[in-house]
């Protein structure tokens, strides 16, 4: 058994020049985007925040270059393109479109995943108390050598970056990002999240789960239209600025101004744009559910 785009919605044709105009458009912003990092890259220079989206993430930017209509776009005169022999791609007539069917056939399991992850989290109130801690978990006590970005000073001693470890609760419920604490770090967490717990923990004020709903939109890749890809990862690199400005590492090399967490004032800053990124990264989620909530997933695919 496969699934297919529902029958009672028709394709809609768009024809290739406005196509071509939407992919030109596409690409024209992705290389606006990424540009400082493709000059780095090509020079050997790492950056601590705008790197992060490409080496934590597979997706690269010829990658995120690619322009995808998404689920139900049929598009006119394309079948004699490249765009023909895409993955998870099918030709109808001179036309080409996305092929639900395969793409849920090779991946099933994760589009279940994926949709049971983002509407359980968009349902969770946001928790915005961790106060971006995990960054400084990641360093607790940490000898010299095992700092995780080695290239980049903290801004306190050690001990006074494990003082204000120590002075907190570590509330995270991301693995992804507890899965690097220290090991003197591990038990001071309040939650011990899992892979298997992930479903369950995740909630909209973490900014690690908001960076992610960027990798869910290019995990189901051709599905999603690529306006909504660059819409999250728009949002995850403002978060990653976020993330680094409330970190214990100083970033002043890179003219970012700390987000100093160990205060009050500190705390406020960081929780008013934590509030705002959950919002946002709630409304990216339900656009994802709104391509994926049609897709009829084969029981043997789940």
């Amino acid at each position: 058994m496969t699934a297919a785009t529902p029958p009672s919605e028709v394709p809609t044709l768009v024809d290739l020049r406005t196509w071509s105009a939407l992919e030109t458009a596409h690409q024209e912003r992705v290389d606006a985007a990424t540009v400082g990092h493709r000059l780095r890259r090509s020079l050997g220079v790492p950056h601590p925040i705008e790197d992060f989206l490409f080496s934590y993430y597979s997706t690269k930017p010829a990658q995120l270059r690619r322009w995808h209509p998404g689920v139900g776009v049929r598009l006119e005169g394309a079948a004699l393109l490249d765009r023909a022999s895409w993955k998870h791609y099918r030709v109808v007539g001179d036309a080409v479109e996305v092929d639900v069917g395969s793409f849920v056939a090779a991946r099933g399991r994760a589009v279940d995943f994926i949709r049971r992850l983002l509407s359980s989290t968009a349902s969770r109130p946001a928790r915005l108390g961790c106060f971006g801690l995990h960054e400084w978990a990641m360093v607790y006590r940490a000898r010299e050598g095992d700092v995780r970005h080695e290239q980049v000073p903290l801004r306190l001693t050690q001990g006074e970056t494990d003082e204000v470890v120590e002075r907190h609760q570590i509330t995270c419920s991301h693995f992804d990002a507890f899965r690097f604490f220290t090991p003197d770090a591990l038990s001071r967490n309040a939650i011990q999240p899992s892979r298997e717990s992930q479903v369950e923990l995740e909630q909209p004020g973490c900014l690690h789960a908001g960076m992610d709903v960027y990798k869910w939109a290019t995990k189901l890749t051709p599905l999603v239209p690529s306006d909504l890809t660059m819409d999250c990862f728009d949002l995850a690199m403002e978060i990653r600025l976020l993330d680094m400005q409330a970190s214990p590492y100083d970033l002043a090399a890179y003219d970012v101004e700390p987000v100093r967490i160990e205060t009050a004032a500190g705390k406020a800053a960081y929780v008013g744009r934590q509030r705002a990124f959950a919002e946002r990264s709630n409304v990216l989620r339900e656009r994802l559910l709104t391509v994926l909530e049609p897709l009829a997933i084969p029981v043997d695919q789940v």
